[in-house]
């Protein structure tokens, strides 16, 4: 089987002052100690812990065990019907209900992990993993706030045999992988407009929380449930399974859930670094809960794939829709439910999110252009492989870390209407006092991260 080394004396920073010092720049931080190292070989064994197994978990636990020499060792829920049914399909794994017991108990057992947990947990138990050498996938977003996600790339920069992964599977699909080959192969020049859009919103209640409260259910350990969150009481259907993706203290709304999709294709067509300024034109975030018709208007440093002034607008929700008027773009243009289209000095390129093969435009019209064609990969057994020492993760955190921080700058905006926001991120500043309260959380006694 895989070994690792795992150095349990090693603390991350105790707070944002020493994370801030750190991880500027992403140069060199003490975090782990000796670089991690370990021997892996194709042939050897990859033992496989999960944490969430319920809802989209299940499939990826599923996709990801399908994977060479891929054993299901550990299995983690805090809902025991969800681990019930996992622990049903893979009998020699070990159940726990929580992930601080299981990286306790077996961290030294354990290669590589999966986390499919709601937003607000991800960035504590991977960064518990990281310092033990496990191997990660994340989820998207990878981290609910900016400062574990900084906290998360640097690990992941200092120890570069650690094998990372983001859970956007569609990166790894035929026609994300296609539009990306195809604009940078110059077919329609540089970008000087991106428009990014899905017509869904997670809006949490304008009112806030519940003024009811339920008896917690039998299978739920809730407490476990909130993790790093304040304490709140248990409301039937209002937080678990689906609906926390409204609530600020869980979720990153419609931006943190499909952002990171559809930022996707963008990123890789124009090798984007982090935003420079954001503002939100759409509704203002409530109190505790995320608004409908998102509207977040990014400015970014140019890159070799842009033009000088380069707009980027992010649309969600059932109002707030991108401007189809240039004229590269048909008049009669319907947009799909959910994509991203790139205005360039040649023409326009449309991607539909995953289902369709990219469609160019110039001067209103359809145009044929030399598509280079790329086969989908299989993203999950990628990351395993990649974890056995076979082949490289293509979202690893140096890359999906970018992604994810874009995201995170247009969530905080949403919650500013019409203040644009500078970003520093090497500094992880804004210039506004209460955006900058908005980088890290304030932590439950007792569940302390950074």
């Amino acid at each position: 089987m895989i070994h690792h080394s795992p150095n349990p004396t090693i603390s991350l920073p105790t707070s944002r002052r020493k994370l801030l010092k750190a991880a500027a720049g992403l140069g060199s931080v003490a975090m782990l100690g000796p670089t991690f190292a370990w021997g892996a070989s194709p042939s050897k064994t990859l033992n496989l812990a999960a944490v969430g197994v319920g809802g989209k978990g299940k499939s990826d636990l599923s996709s990801s065990a399908a994977g060479k020499h891929v054993r299901v060792a550990a299995l983690c829920d805090v809902d025991s019907v969800s681990l019930g049914k996992a622990s049903e399909k893979y009998t020699d794994a070990k159940t726990f209900s929580d992930y601080r017991v299981m990286l306790d108990k077996m961290g030294k057992d354990i290669d590589a992990i999966l986390i499919s947990t709601p937003d607000h947990m991800h960035g504590p138990i991977a960064l518990a993993a990281m310092q033990l050498g496990i191997h990660i996938h994340v989820q998207k977003p990878l981290a609910h706030n900016i400062a574990e996600l900084r906290a998360m790339q640097t690990m992941a920069a200092d120890n570069p045999k650690l094998v990372t992964q983001m859970g956007t599977q569609i990166h790894s699909h035929a026609n994300y992988r296609t539009a990306a080959a195809t604009f940078r192969s110059g077919v329609i020049g540089k970008a000087s407009e991106a428009h990014l859009w899905v017509s869904r919103s997670w809006a949490g209640p304008a009112e806030g929380r519940p003024k009811h409260t339920d008896p917690v259910p039998e299978r739920l350990g809730w407490d476990l449930w909130l993790g790093v969150a304040q304490h709140r009481p248990y409301a039937n259907k209002s937080y678990h399974p689906f609906n926390w993706r409204g609530w600020r203290d869980f979720g990153s709304g419609t931006l943190g859930d499909m952002g990171c999709h559809i930022f996707d294709p963008v990123f890789s067509c124009l090798d984007l670094g982090m935003p420079t300024h954001a503002i939100s034109k759409g509704p203002q975030h409530y109190e505790e809960s995320f608004a409908p018709d998102g509207d977040i208007h990014y400015r970014f440093a140019p890159t070799q794939h842009t033009t000088d002034g380069f707009k980027f607008r992010w649309t969600d929700g059932r109002k707030s829709r991108p401007d189809v008027s240039n004229p590269h773009l048909p008049k009669d243009l319907k947009l799909p439910a959910a994509g991203m289209f790139l205005v360039a000095e040649k023409g326009a390129m449309l991607v539909t999110h995953f289902r369709e093969a990219p469609k160019f435009f110039r001067d209103g019209q359809p145009i044929e252009v030399d598509v280079q064609h790329r086969e989908s990969n299989n993203h999950y057994t990628e990351f395993t492989d990649a974890c056995r020492g076979e082949g490289k993760t293509s979202t690893p955190f140096s890359y999906s870390a970018r992604v994810t921080e874009a995201v995170l700058v247009g969530v905080i905006a949403g919650g500013f209407k019409d203040r644009q926001l500078a970003w520093n991120s090497p500094k992880l500043s804004f210039d506004h006092a209460p955006a900058n309260a908005m980088i890290e959380r304030t932590y439950r006694e007792g569940w302390d991260v950074l």
